[in-house]
């Protein structure tokens, strides 16, 4: 985006709230929202996105923290709905920058915050445990934890209280009337915000195409139950690590039909320890074993848990079914269950991998087989239900691609909710609200920050095409030497190729291509000859040329002029 397009001016001097989405408005991932008064801020949640396939080397995508850095003076918390990758993966990057701003969440997703912060050896951060219905301020803004269901426990929507009004924030939410843990959303407390009057709503999107409602999870119990019963080996259940009520429910059903489970990978070790000792799972004694003890046991007695269920290169689930895990091999018998359905983006990796597991011998089940899976995330009728009991003057849908907060918009407008109160806004659209009107003021930094190994945003868009072309066309080195006084060439000129042609051709056709240069070096005048970037670009449109009329591919051409 161009800076040109970034104009945010500057605050009235009466009361406003600014809501600020800096990431998961149009995407999948980097959920990240700033509420802004007069005096103070608060973010709320912090996710990463992990790349596409354009973006070749990039091992995740976090948000650009322009705007809250500008404003670091008012900045008071960081508020935490729950405990997923795309609304925590981007802390410990927040928090190096922000140490003194404190993280407020419950117990368990503060827990895996800290797993996810030593893993990534940035530094401790200060943490406030908070539970459903508890009420923190922070200068102007006073906000309310009110318990919802998600696939992850410890899930809450924020009631955000400022001077201009009260904003609602869902987070990632459905309605399950039946949850695992006996546990339903608080509905009297959200009935009780919408009856004090709702300034705006901000509302999780990523099922708002699918008409009815979300599926409970004692659904997946019901086919959990089917698979058991009929699997004579192995069970294999793969399962993003952070979803207890799935946990809970293969720990259940291991009990039920005499099987000991193990799990596998430190992600899911984490969330197992995690959740069992915050009281969120019902763990029986002697049902665990260590995954190095499986094969001590019949295969009719074993239930392994790991992670890969999106098909992630180095998960558990995707190296066994390249046998390629130390600690278990998949073998013909086993029943390899995919609890979970691809995020965009990663269907082909799911599909490698299942290919692969059924080239080993293994039954799969995934997707929405024998519903072996339900969305954590409300369908329309339960978004329409959430709209209808808060009743917001203003909307803005959140947490989807574009085409998902438009449907989610239209939504607000048949439950009443005015065409000209919704906002379907991007990422680094700057909403302003007073007393008097709500608006789209401006726009700010919302894009993409590439973290590439050890590199925090140094790899950007001209990297990414460098990285692009050389994946497309490879690449093409020349080396030669010249005496600039003389004139002339004295060593050289030197190809090397690599992914530009096939083997076994490519010494005649560098052997064409070096006599090419040596012909276009010796056209070079004698005052150019004495300038190596001018013999660079001869030598660079020269071989460029010479390459794309053989083959109609562009390599990067990267010439050495050494100078004697």
């Amino acid at each position: 985006m161009s800076t040109d397009a970034l104009t945010v001016p500057a605050p009235p001097s009466h009361p406003y709230v600014r809501i600020v989405p800096l990431g998961g408005c149009g995407e999948i991932g980097r959920n990240m929202t700033v509420i802004e008064t007069n005096d103070d801020m608060v973010v709320v949640d912090c996710g990463l996105m992990f790349p596409d396939d354009e973006m070749y080397g990039v091992d995740i995508v976090i948000n650009d923290f322009t705007y809250v850095r500008e404003r670091a003076h008012k900045l008071r918390a960081l508020l935490v709905t729950h405990g997923h990758e795309d609304h925590i993966g981007g802390i410990p990057y927040f928090a190096k920058e922000f140490r003194d701003t404190p993280i407020v969440a419950t117990p368990l997703t503060i827990a895996l915050i800290k797993a996810k912060s030593r893993e990534q050896h940035l530094g401790e951060a200060e943490f406030t445990a908070v539970k459903p219905g508890d009420r923190i301020r922070y200068g102007e803004v006073e906000v309310e934890f009110i318990h919802v269901n998600h696939s992850v426990a410890g899930a809450c929507c924020l009631a955000l209280r400022t001077p201009v009004g009260t904003v609602f924030h869902t987070g990632d939410f459905k309605f399950d009337q039946t949850p695992i843990d006996g546990k339903p959303a608080d509905f009297a407390r959200i009935v009780r915000v919408g009856d004090e009057g709702v300034l705006c709503m901000l509302s999780d999107s990523t099922n708002a195409e699918r008409p009815g409602h979300t599926l409970s999870e004692r659904t997946v119990g019901e086919a959990f139950t089917s698979i058991f019963s009929h699997a004579k080996g192995r069970i294999v259940i793969a399962s993003f690590a952070s979803n207890v009520p799935r946990i809970q429910q293969t720990l259940d059903h291991a009990v039920r039909f005499n099987r000991k489970v193990a799990f596998l990978g430190r992600s899911m070790r984490n969330v197992v320890h995690f959740a069992g000792s915050l009281g969120h799972l019902r763990i029986l004694p002697d049902t665990m074993i260590k995954i190095e003890d499986v094969d001590q046991y019949p295969p009719e007695q074993v239930v392994v848990m790991t992670t890969g269920s999106q098909g992630e290169p180095m998960s558990g689930l995707a190296r066994m079914s390249v046998r390629d895990h130390k600690q278990f091999r998949i073998v013909p018998g086993d029943t390899v269950v995919i609890s979970a359905t691809p995020i965009p983006g990663n269907e082909r990796s799911v599909h490698r991998t299942i290919n692969n597991l059924c080239k080993l011998g293994a039954t799969v089940i995934h997707g929405t087989d024998g519903r072996s899976h339900v969305s954590g995330h409300a369908s329309q009728e339960e978004l329409l239900l959430m709209l209808n009991l808060v009743r917001p003057e203003f909307f803005m849908p959140v947490h989807g691609e574009y085409r998902m907060l438009a449907a989610h918009g239209r939504l607000a407008v048949e439950t009443g909710v005015e065409a000209g109160n919704v906002f379907v806004a991007e990422n680094g659209d700057v909403l302003e609200f007073t007393h008097e009107y709500g608006d789209k003021v401006g726009k700010t930094y919302g894009g993409h920050v590439f973290v590439d190994g050890s590199g925090i945003g140094d790899v950007g868009e001209a990297v990414l095409r460098d990285r692009k072309a050389l994946s497309n066309d490879g690449i093409i080195m020349v080396v030669v030497a010249i005496d600039a006084e003389e004139a002339r060439v004295i060593a050289g000129p030197d190809l090397i190729s690599r992914g530009v042609f096939y083997l076994p051709e490519a010494d005649g056709v560098l052997d064409e291509l070096r006599a090419e240069l040596v012909t276009t070096i010796e056209g070079v005048s004698v005052d150019a000859m004495r300038d190596v970037n001018t013999v660079k670009e001869h030598i660079r449109g020269a071989l460029a040329g010479a390459v794309y009329s053989r083959t109609k591919r562009r390599p990067v051409v990267i010439p050495v002029v050494m100078e004697v």
